[in-house]
């Protein structure tokens, strides 16, 4: 991840280097907003970019040592690295920081749209604001001095250029930048990246006024009044929005008056092409594969490969897959790892193998004794018959190291040994594997009867998955309906479903269920002798039936609700009726409780309010 950032913002710097040189004060302003979104988007996917090449090699047969190393075993003083908490808080609270002031710039601005009043000027929106403001543009909506605008105070140069804004849709690329911005706030190159999109797009904005027939200088002067800081010395601009920028003006006088030929267009345009292909091989992935030549199918990467040979119902050998004859295995499994050192490969190889004849099992031992004579000493073998037929798992290696690099493998297996002092700490059984020095056996904590002292199983043995697995098999076979387990083989079957783990029931065959036994029959109603006392209850009355619904003709309605009584008062009566959910009619056109207060405060004339259709409300004299 950190080189993948480093990656990122060394292109970045690049390509805003050159807008900044080569492209900034030129005519070709469209050309430019695209390439400043273009530079992020190359920055994010360039790191990601991988290309692979092959080299053929003549395959090698190392020769190693049959001496097993000898291992010395050093005390590992645990310490727990807080750096990576530190820095992904202070990251955390960077996000929160430029998020609470994204949304706060952003809620600003929605406030101020609705609490002033608006004037409609198709396709775009007037805000109408009583301080004293640099005109400026988010979205459609247009902010103004109210003032100044029903005075007719603001040229129609700077209405104009801010439609313009609103027209190109500015506000889509700032609300991008911020985004970006707040997840890579440590990166400053967004922060000026987002200066020059805002700069850029206030070019665009000149030059739409230029050509809509507004001279030069006169339009400069305009710019000079209203963006002037002796103008607005106090009026304040959301971060979020576009307007009229005093600290810009000197650089937009000079791109006004710029005119980019053709040829220089062109020119600056190709001049990308050498430079993105310089940065694409420069910081892009490269990945080497050797592979041996023609005679020689096996290809050797630079990340590690588990060794499986298995044994086949005919007796013949498989590597990994590809047949292979017993006389030449040892050479077969020294052409794969060959990047590995004889430390290396008794670190991080599995070997395994496997058969399914009970008279090959000779060979695999045999084979075993290949694997060690090849410095592997992380070996298991296994029947693959009997684990087939007791629904197990016939990939028996499960090695986190298998497909990693030497370097990730390093990491795991550093992780590896802190985890075990971590276990050692704790007091857990920790075994070393007989087989092999390198690897460690992790016991759970030993678990003991409090009455008879003796050691409580943890988990099924392979004996006792294969025996339940065998008659859980036998008796799901039968249907439900028919299925009857005889008590000796139901308390087989509980036991040792008990004793298996999580993992283990999720690989055996599935607890075979019977049908519950039929319920007994409902006890018999008491029955009372003639002269007796009962103590039986009585029955619950009868639920009441609200009058208020009727059924007519078999369709069920509701019975008017009658409106409430005059009030002489119309405003209040109105305000009554609103409270019961009436709805307010003025001839053919409806309206809200707030608005229909609003028209009878506003009558000149006597209100006529008709609730013969309650809860419709017809007003009249409005």
């Amino acid at each position: 991840m950190e080189l993948y950032l480093l990656k990122s913002a060394a292109i970045l710097a690049v390509l805003f280097a050159f807008y900044k040189v080569a492209l900034e004060n030129t005519s070709m302003h469209t050309f430019k907003r695209f390439y400043l979104f273009g530079s992020l988007f190359a920055a994010f996917l360039i790191p990601l970019i991988t290309f692979t090449s092959y080299v053929e090699v003549s395959p090698i047969v190392p020769i190693y040592s049959e001496v097993t190393p000898q291992l010395n075993y050093t005390e590992v003083e645990q310490t727990l690295n807080y750096w990576p908490f530190v820095l992904w808080a202070i990251y955390g609270l960077g996000v929160l920081f430029f998020s609470i002031k994204f949304f706060r710039n952003l809620f600003g601005l929605i406030q101020q749209i609705r609490k002033n009043p608006k004037y409609k000027n198709t396709p775009f929106i007037n805000v109408l604001l009583k301080e004293a403001i640099i005109p400026h543009t988010f979205f459609n909506y247009i902010f103004l001095n109210k003032k100044q605008f029903e005075n007719r105070e603001i040229p129609q140069e700077v209405i104009f250029h801010e439609e313009t804004h609103a027209r190109q849709k500015h506000s889509l690329d700032i609300i991008f930048v911020e985004i970006l911005q707040i997840v890579f706030w440590f990166n400053p190159l967004f922060h000026f990246i987002k200066k020059s999109i805002k700069l850029n797009h206030e070019f665009l904005a000149d030059r739409a006024v230029l050509k809509a027939g507004a001279e030069t200088s006169a339009y400069q002067k305009i710019l000079l009044a209203f963006s002037s800081p002796d103008s607005y010395r106090d009026a304040a601009t959301p971060s979020l929005a576009h307007s009229l920028n005093y600290s810009s003006i000197k650089k937009r006088f000079t791109v006004m008056k710029t005119h980019t030929s053709k040829r220089a267009i062109w020119l600056r345009s190709l001049l990308i092409l050498p430079l993105l292909s310089v940065l694409i091989y420069g910081f892009s992935t490269k990945e080497v594969l050797a592979k041996f030549s023609e005679n020689n199918t096996t290809i050797i990467t630079d990340t590690i490969e588990d060794i499986k040979i298995v044994i086949d119902k005919d007796s013949k050998l498989t590597l990994n897959g590809i047949p292979v004859d017993f006389e030449n295995l040892k050479s077969e499994i020294n052409k794969r790892n060959i990047h590995l050192s004889t430390d290396q490969k008794q670190k991080y190889i599995s070997g395994n193998v496997g058969f399914y004849n009970e008279n090959d099992k000779d060979k695999a031992e045999k084979n075993i004794e290949i694997f060690y004579a090849s410095n592997l000493r992380k070996i298991s073998m296994s029947n693959i018959k009997n684990l087939e037929d007791a629904n197990l798992d016939t990939n028996v290696i499960v090695n986190s190291y298998s497909g990693k690099t030497v370097t990730e493998a390093e990491v795991l297996y550093q992780e590896y040994l802190r985890d075990l002092e971590k276990f050692k700490a704790a007091g857990t059984n920790v075994k070393n594997d007989g087989n092999n020095p390198w690897s460690v056996q992790i016991d759970e904590p030993e678990q003991r009867d409090e009455n008879t002292g003796k050691i409580i199983q943890q988990k099924a043995t392979e004996a006792e998955l294969a025996e339940y697995n065998k008659l859980a098999k036998k008796y799901n076979a039968v249907d439900i309906e028919k299925r009857k387990i005889p008590l000796k083989d139901l308390k087989v079957l509980e036991t040792i479903y008990r004793k298996m783990t999580d993992a283990q029931k999720a690989k055996a065959q599935p607890f075979p269920e019977c049908f519950p036994p039929p319920p007994p029959p409902p006890p018999k109603p008491p029955k009372v002798k003639m002269g007796e006392k009962s103590d039986i209850p009585p029955p619950p009355p009868a639920p009441k039936v609200s009058k208020t619904p009727s059924a007519e003709n078999g369709n069920l309605y509701m019975a008017p609700e009658a409106p409430p009584a005059p009030i002489a008062d119309p405003v209040e009566y109105v305000k009554e009726l609103g409270k019961r959910g009436a709805t307010f009619y003025i001839g053919p056109h409806k309206y809200s409780t707030d608005e229909a207060i609003e028209m009878v405060k506003k009558s000149t004339n006597d209100v006529t309010i008709d609730v013969s259709q309650y809860p419709i409300v017809h007003l009249g004299g409005c």
